[in-house]
């Protein structure tokens, strides 16, 4: 069967598909393979290695104070990144040139430098300039560079979020005599979420995994970090320690992904009509009813 975006398989084209799907799935499969047997003449897939994460210790002591600030880190990101990525998103489109440049110039510049470098430049900020304890300043550091550089792309999902609207919207609200404010407010602002739904959520997946620079190099006993620690204390099982960490990244990330896509389905759902057909006896015309002429349809 055809349709508008691809033609219809002959059945050279099937004997094909099935033909590199096979091969496909043999070279995966002998990929597979040869890491399982890697790893076991290594001896990284004895029992003993494996076993602490099968005990409350390893998860209560390393594992769970460990995701414990990676969540910390990555929701307080989150909610000043947010409000401000759409602050300066909107201020980008500003009429006014005093807004949109410097906005520009900010969203520009931070979006430019790598997110480490920020951590970097606000450990050494909160150590010279403010009271922060050094127990604090890791935390500190790290959401700051997250909110910086995550703001900063936030902003640019915002306005081509908005930009991606039809101009017909804008040219309608403001027929009808709604200020610029109230035109974004009531009338760009709600369509564009929609469209923006995947790119911001996949932004938030960057900031859940970029906490883990803060554990690498700014001492922040985060997931990566405390995995680090716990497979010297367990003899070191590096292969073990940082799988189970992978895995409960990979975890994380797809509840939030999935969450996302929930709350996209159900925003466009309540966006759609009910499709409830009105009958010609259920109807006036507005016209005449306003002028009390009577007359139905």
């Amino acid at each position: 069967m055809s349709s508008v975006l691809y033609d219809a398989q002959g059945p050279r084209a099937k004997r094909r598909n099935i033909v590199l799907t096979v091969v496909f799935l043999v070279a995966v499969g002998a990929l597979l393979w040869w890491v399982f047997g890697t790893l076991k003449d290594k001896g990284q897939l004895e029992w003993a290695l494996w076993e602490p994460f099968f005990h409350s210790e390893a998860w209560s002591t390393y594992i769970w104070p460990g995701l414990q600030n990676t969540l910390k880190a990555a929701a307080l990101a989150v909610i000043i990144a947010m409000p401000l990525g759409a602050i300066l998103g909107i201020a980008r489109l500003s009429d006014h040139t005093w807004v949109r440049v410097p906005a520009a110039v900010v969203v520009e510049f931070f979006r430019s430098i790598p997110v480490l470098v920020l951590m970097i430049f606000g450990l050494a900020l909160f150590a010279e300039y403010t009271n922060v304890t050094s127990d604090d300043r890791p935390l500190y550091a790290v959401v700051t560079g997250l909110v910086l550089y995550n703001a900063s792309v936030l902003a640019e999902i915002v306005r081509a979020g908005i930009l991606s609207l039809p101009k017909g919207q804008s040219e309608a609200a403001m027929a009808i005599g709604l200020r610029k404010g109230q035109l974004m407010r009531l009338v760009l602002l709600p369509q564009a979420v929609t469209a923006m739904l995947p790119a911001i959520v996949s932004q938030l997946v960057v900031i859940v995994k970029d906490t883990a620079l803060g554990g690498a190099v700014l001492t922040y006993s985060e997931l990566l970090s405390s995995a680090n620690t716990m497979s010297g204390y367990y003899g070191a099982n590096i292969i073990a320690s940082f799988t189970v960490v992978a895995l409960i990244f990979i975890a994380l990330n797809f509840a939030l992904t999935s969450f996302a896509s929930w709350l996209e389905r159900r925003l466009r759902r309540a966006k759609k009509s009910t499709g409830a057909v009105v009958g010609p006896n259920d109807a006036e015309i507005a016209g005449t009813a306003g002028t009390g002429a009577g007359g139905t349809l």
